[in-house]
């Protein structure tokens, strides 16, 4: 699995805690790509490699990032340090390291006032509707995004009413 990371062109940042949460974030990767939106991927810790991890959330905006997707399992504190170091958006992506992903779950959302982070659902699936969002978000002020976005909505929707066809036929 490659992954181009540092494009001068990201404009989201996808950081996970370690290399195990690879195959999880790589959803959000592939719905990112598919909308022709560049992204920076990175394996840093809030833990283990701090200070890396703080030089590149404060120099994110001036990178040309726009929204941060941080994936982490068990303490799960890594949307929560880059939310509390940008006005940036961040989503956070709980992941199942232990207890089902529930530990990873509730520390991704019990963040305090103040220092939202915008937390998805456990696992491949919320990383997946993590670039979703991002994308949203992004197509507030992107008329190229918005449009290729409700295009995906709208294939999404087609793929569902053609199973519902296929069913009663």
């Amino acid at each position: 699995m490659t992954i181009n990371t540092n494009d001068q062109n990201s404009r989201v940042g996808i950081v996970m805690g370690s290399k195990s949460d690879l195959p999880a974030m790589q959803a959000a990767v592939d719905i990112l790509k598919a909308h022709d939106v560049p992204c920076d991927v990175r394996i840093l810790s809030a833990h283990r490699t701090p200070m890396e991890a703080d030089e590149y959330v404060s120099g994110a905006a001036s990178r040309g990032i726009q929204v941060l997707i941080c994936g982490a399992g068990m303490a799960a504190h890594l949307a929560g340090a880059f939310a509390g170091r940008t006005l940036l958006p961040v989503i956070g992506v709980p992941l199942n390291a232990s207890l089902g992903g529930l530990d990873a779950l509730l520390a991704t959302v019990q963040m305090p006032p103040g220092v939202p982070v915008a937390t998805v659902s456990v696992g491949k699936a919320g990383a997946k509707n993590a670039a979703w969002l991002a994308l949203r978000i992004m197509a507030l002020s992107d008329p190229q995004i918005r449009e290729a976005l409700a295009e995906s909505v709208r294939a999404m929707s087609q793929a569902v009413l053609d199973a519902d066809a296929g069913l009663r036929d």
